[in-house]
């Protein structure tokens, strides 16, 4: 006898009808798996790469190309589809990427300096290096200005494959590459800030540093009404946009921006106490002010990134897949990149610079005392975890679109990022393989 999941008894979704027994339930439990997003991310890989290899490969292309235009008095917006996802649709991954940032440095693991001291100089050693072996790659070429590419870790696919080792990995080894991976982040998306930011207006920027200020404002007289934060948050990217500072920037300020600690973190006391009255006597206006205050026992930060972060993962980053990854692989192209300096400074920054920049870093780090691997890690699994980390697909791609303006150095650079993505998977899942032979299954 099936046992029916809390919540669900007497709903359409727990019944034993065919779709909610065979599609809906199972559709359910996948997405709740540390796997999904990255198996989601991979599918949206297959069918662009599948699209614009095939005979409809124009038609992709030119629907991505597909002109989108907003005016709004003297503002006029216009923007194809693809930059739409790129510059639009990425600020909300970005947001909720600052949203974790924020939550790690006020509650998690980044909340103590002991704690995050080793993940954060294994990261800083992971995107130092892979920079510095494309860079000797590229000196003085074309290709000069990607040095960024092979810096970023891909979460997605990094936790998707450490998942699938899940029940043989010591749980500390999940935290320890998901920090690396968050430190990561802050460190790319200065880089994207200050390195790939072009022709700024000072004007926007001063109006974005307003708008800014509302906010600090607001949360100072704890205003939680949502919609104010969308208004002023859409002016926020908006004038991230105009100033020249890539627009996907205001996202992770306005996660910073984000309260991570709860409004009324003794609440929860109340909250039992009105539900206890409502058993007894509902009534509609007790009720909502109830669920207010339920709301205020969580962080603003908790909330919006419980909200968004389905978005973010099964919506926004497999468009962006859909939208960045349609990479034409004929054999010339190949032939080209094999031969590009360009896609081996991609190749090797990923998979030999991550490998010995994380864990050159923490070996000094240990051997000087700064941090310690965490409960159950050895030094065998940081290795395996250097190399799953050398996957660094979505941001990567992002930052391919940034460094070039010659779309056939893009594409060389995108299969760089491919090839190379795919290597340091390969390679972490078989060292993972090899560092976790002789543990026992964790209980």
């Amino acid at each position: 006898m099936e046992v029916e999941e809390p919540g669900l008894r007497f709903s359409w979704l727990s019944s034993e009808r065919p779709v909610p027994r065979l599609v809906a339930r199972p559709l359910l439990r996948f997405l709740h798996t540390e796997a999904s997003g990255g198996v989601i991310l991979l599918a949206a890989v297959i069918v662009a790469l599948g699209l614009a290899n095939s005979p409809w490969g124009d038609a992709y292309e030119a629907f991505w190309r597909t002109e989108l235009s907003v005016e709004a008095g003297p503002l006029r917006l216009s923007e194809d589809l693809r930059h739409f996802v790129n510059d639009a649709l990425m600020a909300i991954f970005f947001f909720v990427v600052g949203l974790e940032i924020k939550r790690e440095l006020v509650t998690g693991e980044l909340s103590s300096a002991r704690s995050a001291a080793l993940p954060a100089l294994a990261a800083l050693g992971g995107m130092l290096v892979p920079a510095l072996v494309y860079a000797a790659i590229n000196r003085g070429g074309a290709g000069s200005s990607g040095w960024g590419i092979p810096m970023a870790t891909d979460i997605a696919f990094a936790i998707g494959l450490l998942a699938l080792f899940s029940a043989r990995i010591p749980s500390g080894l999940r935290v320890f590459l998901l920090t690396l991976a968050i430190v990561d982040d802050i460190g790319v998306i200065l880089v994207i800030a200050l390195f790939y930011s072009a022709g700024l207006h000072f004007g926007w920027l001063l109006a974005a540093a307003g708008l800014a200020c509302v906010v600090v404002v607001l949360r100072r007289l704890k205003v939680w009404w949502v919609p104010v934060y969308v208004v002023v948050g859409a002016a926020f990217w908006l004038a991230m946009f105009e100033s020249g500072v890539h627009a996907t920037i205001a996202g992770v300020i306005l996660g910073l921006l984000t309260p991570a600690r709860p409004a009324d973190p003794d609440g929860m006391r109340n909250v039992f106490e009105q539900a206890e009255v409502l058993a007894k006597e509902p009534d509609a206006s007790f009720v909502r002010s109830t669920a207010q205050q339920a709301n205020e026992v969580v962080s603003v930060a908790e909330r919006l990134e419980h909200l968004l972060h389905p978005w973010s993962s099964f919506v926004i980053i497999p468009l962006f897949a859909l939208a960045n990854a349609g990479v034409i692989l004929s054999v010339d192209r190949l032939r080209d990149a094999a031969t590009s300096p360009v896609a081996i400074g991609v190749v090797l920054g990923l998979v030999v610079g991550k490998m010995f920049g994380i864990v050159g870093a923490s070996l000094l780090a240990m051997k000087l005392g700064i941090g310690d691997l965490p409960v159950g890690v050895e030094k065998r699994h940081i290795v395996a975890v250097s190399a799953v980390a050398g996957i660094g697909f979505t941001v990567s791609l992002f930052v391919a679109g940034l460094s070039f303006d010659n779309p056939e150095q893009i594409e060389v650079a995108k299969i760089g990022v491919f090839v190379g993505s795919l290597l340091a998977g390969t390679l972490g899942a078989v060292l993972l393989t090899i560092a976790t032979r002789h543990r026992e299954p964790a209980h």
